[in-house]
């Protein structure tokens, strides 16, 4: 038996409740379409269409028919959810058996049982854009109430996912500085080695580095950590 849809009000709170830092990316992307699944009456699965320097992937889904329907968009490079995620607007396709804009994915789509669909943009950040995509079983599943609070979900769902993409690439960002200063040290300490065993200028210690890592056909930094361990007492 089909469970009653979950009150929009809960679902709306539950996603401004995702605590960065707690879950990822991918955590809440899942919940984002677990959660229009269970609001937003007559979808039968939900997933999440990103698109990033023109490539297009489904990043979450509730079941295999979902990312079924996605893909075949992908391949032919048109569909419902790539033109909302980029017109940011909604895109509806009330009758598989009657779309005409998109043809071979409407035959494809009825094939696997489909009877409407409704992809609505998600305007993340202006390097990556996507859509929140719903289908249904039945023709006319969605309907102006049902749109708008797809429409409204939507919205919800693009500032929790907003949040959670500056979280997860500010947090990737401080983990590569970390590492570039990390790498920075080592070579500057492989530098001081080597000007006080060569009593020779920072430049050429560098050009040293540089030369016994193209030789090695391995990085500076690996190089510098090497000669650094050498020296170290009891190595």
């Amino acid at each position: 038996m089909a469970q009653p849809p979950l009150d929009p009000a809960d679902a709306f709170a539950e996603l401004g409740r995702i605590r960065l830092g707690e879950v990822g990316l991918d955590e809440v992307l899942n919940r984002v379409a677990e959660l229009a699944k269970s609001t937003i009456p007559g979808v039968a699965e939900a997933s999440v269409t990103l698109v990033h320097a023109g490539a297009a992937h489904t990043a979450a889904y509730t079941g295999q028919l979902a990312r079924d329907l996605d893909e075949w968009q992908y391949a032919q490079g048109r569909g419902p959810c790539l033109d909302a995620a980029a017109s940011g607007t909604s895109a509806s396709v009330p009758d598989a058996a009657a779309e005409d804009r998109w043809p071979d994915w409407a035959e494809r789509a009825r094939a696997a049982g489909l009877g409407s669909s409704l992809s609505v943009g998600l305007p993340i950040q202006q390097a990556v854009v996507g859509a929140l995509n719903l289908y249904a079983e039945r023709p006319h599943s969605f309907d102006p109430e049902a749109t708008r609070l797809a429409e409204t979900f939507a919205a919800y769902g693009a500032v929790a996912l907003a949040n959670a993409h500056l979280y997860d690439s500010t947090a990737a960002l401080a983990r590569q500085m970390r590492a570039a200063m990390a790498s920075r040290a080592v070579i500057e300490q492989a530098k001081g080695i080597i000007m006080g065993q060569r009593r020779c200028t920072a430049e050429e210690a560098f050009a040293v580095l540089a030369k016994a890592a193209q030789e090695q056909n391995t990085k500076l930094r690996d190089v510098a950590a090497e000669l650094v361990r050498r020296v170290r007492p009891g190595n």
